[in-house]
């Protein structure tokens, strides 16, 4: 006879182990599975400081059968989304399961209820915690590893989210380059660039490594500004940029950066982070004591880049300057060995990513999706 399926309230420090170590037992033969920066993830959750939980509340759930834990859930409110888009809407993220429909919906209809208690209504995600960090569930693209701070997942998933009721408010994707790619670009691309250069006097430069921390916060400033339109946005707040910036100073290479001046002011800013993943794999997501060494060790080793964000001020949007940030990298890219790159996420109803994209040869190989529950999807709303 199956043991009684249960759902706790993750409280104790033992609790909070199992509940991370709950995706080590699920994927252990899973070969695309890349295990979290085990201290990152802590953070995230809100069992160690993190400024997102300044202004957010997250309870973190546990199924059990019998003392077997079988799945996770992490239900999050998010006051600054909420008060951005006049919202009382819930969240979900971290989410793990068993294939098993009786566990997971056991764990939505927990999840759903704590937010009921925190007076939300609707439920969204998977977003860990927010759109600002890792999001989506893999819908397509398992054939690989995902590339670093993207998230993958079984395929059954879907099965398990959809069979609960949920439903799509919106698609990412990400989009696959290789370098023999860039002798085919269309020559459209190339005039846009020119002209777009010419016409704003454009200056373009790598990151100063003399200046790092005002340069990292600097491209996080252009990251809040750029996408104030983009549906589901919220600026990341004062201690979540210098929380970020201390963490991607140690991660970035100047190489694989670009920012845009007009008139000395930077206008737009360009980033790709080496594909750490293999690494991350090899020293088992633990950064203590040597981890955070290996990690960083003979970079250059590494062939594969993510380009995570193009980010142009608003003003400048339609001109091009995106383009011409990124053809700053071409070169830099080909110094140093890069073989492939990513270009990840892009939000569905971003078109104009997603076309230049397109037009310049990139392939669409991995898509990823966040849903709502509770009401109709809110995909083309913007919000």
């Amino acid at each position: 006879m199956p043991e009684t399926l249960r759902v706790e309230n993750v409280e104790t420090k033992r609790q909070q182990r199992q509940f991370m170590q709950l995706a080590w037992r699920l994927y252990e033969k899973d070969p695309h599975w890349i295990p979290p920066l085990r201290q990152y993830q802590k953070e995230l959750l809100g069992y160690a400081r993190h400024p997102f939980h300044d202004i957010a509340q997250v309870q973190t759930f546990l199924a059990y059968r019998g003392d077997r834990p079988v799945g996770r859930i992490a239900a999050i409110v998010n006051h600054a989304h909420n008060e951005r888009y006049q919202e009382k809407r819930g969240f979900f993220g971290f989410f793990e399961s068993e294939d098993d429909p009786e566990v997971a919906h056991a764990l939505f209809d927990t999840a759903r209820r704590w937010l009921t208690e925190q007076g939300m209504s609707g439920m969204r995600g998977p977003v860990n915690p927010s759109l600002n960090y890792e999001i989506g569930l893999l819908i397509q693209g398992f054939d690989s590893p995902p590339t670093f701070m993207m998230t993958y997942n079984p395929p059954y998933y879907e099965t398990l989210i959809e069979s609960y009721g949920f439903r799509k408010a919106q698609d990412l994707y990400a989009f696959w380059g290789h370098v023999d790619m860039l002798e085919q670009l269309d020559k459209k691309l190339e005039f846009v660039v020119n002209e777009a250069t010419r016409r704003f006097g454009v200056t373009l430069r790598r990151m100063d490594r003399r200046r790092f921390d005002q340069e990292v916060r600097t491209f996080l400033n252009i990251y809040n500004e750029s996408l104030g339109g983009t549906w589901g946005f919220v600026p990341l707040s004062e201690g979540e940029v210098e929380h970020m910036s201390h963490t991607l100073k140690h991660l970035i290479v100047p190489e694989m950066t670009t920012v845009a001046e007009i008139e000395g002011k930077p206008v737009a800013a360009v980033f790709g982070l080496l594909d750490y993943n293999p690494r991350i794999k090899a020293i088992d997501g633990r950064l203590f004591p040597f981890g955070f060494l290996r990690l960083l060790w003979n970079r250059r080793a590494i062939r594969r880049v993510r380009l995570i964000s193009t980010n142009v001020l608003p003003q400048y949007q339609t001109w091009g300057l995106g383009l011409v940030a990124m053809a700053r990298l071409v070169p830099e890219v080909l110094a140093w060995g890069i073989q492939e790159a990513e270009f990840s996420w892009v939000l569905e109803s971003n078109k104009l990513s997603y076309q230049s994209l397109k037009r310049g040869g990139a392939r669409l190989t991995k898509t990823y999706r966040i849903y709502d529950y509770g009401e109709e999807s809110s995909a083309s709303s913007g919000r």
